[in-house]
């Protein structure tokens, strides 16, 4: 049964990584090439709802995420394995900073409404900017996760021949 839990919360966070993963570079391939066309009359609809619902969801999958690592490394201590969940830790941590140290402040500007269509745009600007970073601490999660499987299954699929 322990080790049932153990591969649960390995395939959870390797679903959350993927969740974050998967919303960051729909963001950028889908919803950044629209900016130039925002208006402070149409952007409100385009960006603050959504990024509202986003940031209730992302918070407390956010303390999930970070308990499925910590679960992770006390199980893998002793060995190598234990880098992939403390790699994808630091990423959580980075990401989470980034998004409250800074980007938060973007986004609470965007919510109290732009009139200035210059503002707009220069608020858009630095916000899609910390997001590609943002993105990239997030792909860098997937990357580690996808790693740790590609990697255990090449051991077990060793193990399985000999």
């Amino acid at each position: 049964m322990k080790e049932k839990l153990l591969v649960l919360n390995k395939a959870l966070l390797f679903a959350f990584a993927s969740m974050y993963f998967g919303t960051g570079w729909s963001l950028i391939l889908f919803t950044f090439p629209i900016a130039p066309k925002l208006t402070p009359d149409n952007y409100y609809d385009q960006f603050v709802p959504q990024v509202h619902a986003a940031t209730e969801f992302f918070t407390y999958m956010t303390m999930v995420m970070m308990a499925c690592c910590v679960i992770f490394i006390i199980e893998e201590w002793r060995t190598n394995v234990k880098w992939y969940p403390i790699g994808v830790l630091l990423l959580v941590i980075a990401a989470t900073l980034l998004t409250t140290k800074y980007i938060f402040t973007y986004n609470e500007q965007m919510a109290a409404g732009i009139k200035d269509p210059v503002q707009l745009k220069e608020v858009l600007g630095k916000w899609m900017r910390l997001n590609v970073i943002r993105v990239l601490l997030w792909t860098g999660q997937w990357l580690l996760m996808m790693i740790f499987f590609s990697v255990s299954y090449y051991r077990y699929k060793t193990l399985k021949r000999s």
